[in-house]
């Protein structure tokens, strides 16, 4: 069962060991669930800072994520729409696209990412910090 939407700096923070690692944590172990564009952030930043792609593909496995979501166009097109909010905070498509999957499934969206907090209501999505 589904008790998040985590974001990619969330998972980060958690694999980096670094502050927040705790609480998302704890998110993964209530049940986490991800965008394909997220699982696409996660591989990229672990290949580009020199792991493999089965390094990066087997990271996100022992992740253990409640599940993995496709972005639907309907998904897309909601995340896309969310770019005169979240422009002046500067949140990539891998954030829109967390939180247009947090909106549609109704849970929070998990963040390391202060940014978020500022962009939360305008966008109707429940934002947790996890530092």
């Amino acid at each position: 069962m589904a008790a998040c939407v985590a974001d990619t700096s969330a998972l980060l923070a958690y694999l980096l060991d670094e502050p927040g690692a705790a609480v998302t944590a704890g998110w993964l172990d209530r049940g986490a669930v991800v965008s394909t564009l997220n699982v696409q952030e996660l591989v990229s930043k672990i290949v580009r800072d020199g792991g493999t792609e089965a390094l990066a593909t087997g990271t996100v496995a022992d992740l253990a994520l409640a599940g993995v979501h496709d972005l639907t166009a309907d998904l897309a097109a909601a995340g896309g729409a969310m770019i005169a909010a979240t422009r002046p905070f500067g949140l990539s498509h891998g954030d829109r696209a967390c939180l247009a999957l947090a909106r549609h499934l109704g849970l929070p969206a998990v963040t390391a990412d202060r940014a978020w907090a500022d962009v939360a209501e305008a966008l109707a999505v429940r934002v947790e910090l996890v530092r």
